[in-house]
């Protein structure tokens, strides 16, 4: 039997041990253990439920934070409280060719967002400012450019959109880049292939036209966090066209909210065929994931359509190089280059010292604006990462 309250446990043995000297003698070892029993259960019921949010609980509308993983593991962050008792792996800022940061962003229809009498519906706080829904998104997309202004001081951010949106975006280091497509929620992912497909063709057009300059590009997705200097990925290995992460994940391994394309004209090259391939797959093969996944699985199908490639390597978070339909691909450990916070289940090692990117997939995106309010008021990525990894479990409003 499982008793779920203290209050259940009193009330059976109450009304089960004066019946029966067959019963007075069943129940005569819960004489040695009652204290330990109702001591577990009074624990239980006094604990703070904010710490371990159960996944049938509403979704929170406040920084929540729990215990930090990974504690007393090598290599891993230690906290206490949300102070950093070791630092995170740091690069010096990158000194040669220019990194470009590129995302696909849009605004919907936002009629939705207003009541009949003219006020906004669906507000969140967050810190001392409250946003709609459509403030969210460009909260979020202002966050994503503040991180990366902080730890890559020399790089830019181009916004691939559609021309037919309201969007503007007015800071220094930042360029929207409007691309003709279908920006439909429903073929996001698709459309966001297809801007990525058509940039690189443009810039393949600039080096046909005399350009000599090297700007490499890095394309993500507008809800992650660059932590840490990513200059290196193109200094230590050299020999890259285009770079993906990847995860111990049998069905999903790789992940498409971060792509590394080399900027010379044949890493462009190779990058766009690459990804010609994979758009080809995606619209023949996953159209019924078209909203969100189709990328990944097509992604996948397309490298492990190489007859030698060995999955078993996506077990180690180790880098590895392999030439995949004429072009050279570096698999980067998601660990290091593409941390989420885990989703509740599952083993959770903590958080790597050596992470650069955290990403704030599914309903994490109020921790991202709560972890840039912590950074702006301490300055310190090793602290703002421990507040992250306390909380990486907790579901939030949006």
């Amino acid at each position: 039997m499982v008793f779920e309250s203290l209050g259940a446990l009193k009330d059976f043995l109450g009304m089960r041990t004066c019946s029966g000297w067959r019963r007075f003698l069943f129940f005569l070892p819960l004489v040695f253990f009652l204290p330990y029993l109702l001591s577990v259960l009074e624990l239980h019921e006094n604990s703070i439920v904010e710490d371990l949010p159960k996944k049938n609980r509403l979704k929170f509308d406040h920084l929540v934070l729990g215990p930090a993983a990974g504690q007393g593991l090598p290599n891993r962050l230690q906290c206490q409280g949300v102070k950093a008792l070791n630092k995170t792996h740091t690069h010096a800022s990158s000194v040669g060719d220019s990194i470009s940061f590129v995302t696909v962003f849009t605004i919907y229809n936002t009629s939705h967002d207003i009541h009949d009498d003219g006020r906004a519906s669906n507000m969140v706080t967050v810190g001392n400012a409250s946003y709609s829904k459509t403030e969210r998104s460009m909260a979020i997309l202002d966050v994503f450019i503040n991180f990366i202004q902080v730890t890559m001081l020399l790089s830019d951010v181009i916004i691939l959109t559609d021309p037919s949106s309201d969007f503007a975006m007015r800071r220094n280091g930042v360029t929207v880049y409007p691309i003709q497509g279908e920006y439909l929620r429903e073929k996001l992912m698709l459309q966001r292939i297809r801007s990525y497909i058509t940039f690189l063709d443009r810039r393949l057009e600039e080096h046909s036209q005399g350009q000599r300059k090297i700007n490499h590009y890095i394309f993500t997705d507008s809800d992650i966090a660059v932590v840490d200097d990513l200059g290196h990925i193109f200094n230590n290995y050299p020999n890259f066209h285009l770079a993906l992460t990847f995860r111990n994940n049998k069905d999903q391994p790789l992940n498409s909210g971060f792509i590394a394309v080399r900027g010379t004209p044949d890493g462009i090259l190779r990058a766009k065929i690459f990804l010609q391939e994979v758009l080809r797959v995606y619209s023949s093969q996953y159209m019924n994931a078209s909203r969100m996944l189709g990328d990944q699985l097509a992604l996948f199908w397309v490298v492990k359509s190489k007859p030698s490639f060995d999955a078993r390597k996506f077990s180690k978070a180790q880098a590895f190089l392999e030439e995949i339909g004429g072009a050279s691909v570096l698999f980067l450990p998601c660990a290091t280059y593409n941390w989420t916070p885990p989703e509740g289940a599952g083993q959770f090692h903590g958080m790597p010292l050596d992470v650069k990117v955290v990403h704030f997939k599914g309903s994490r995106k109020r921790l991202m604006l709560e972890s840039w309010n912590f950074y702006s008021s301490s300055s310190n990525i090793s602290d703002m990462l421990c507040l992250i990894l306390k909380s990486g479990r907790t579901k939030y409003d949006f």
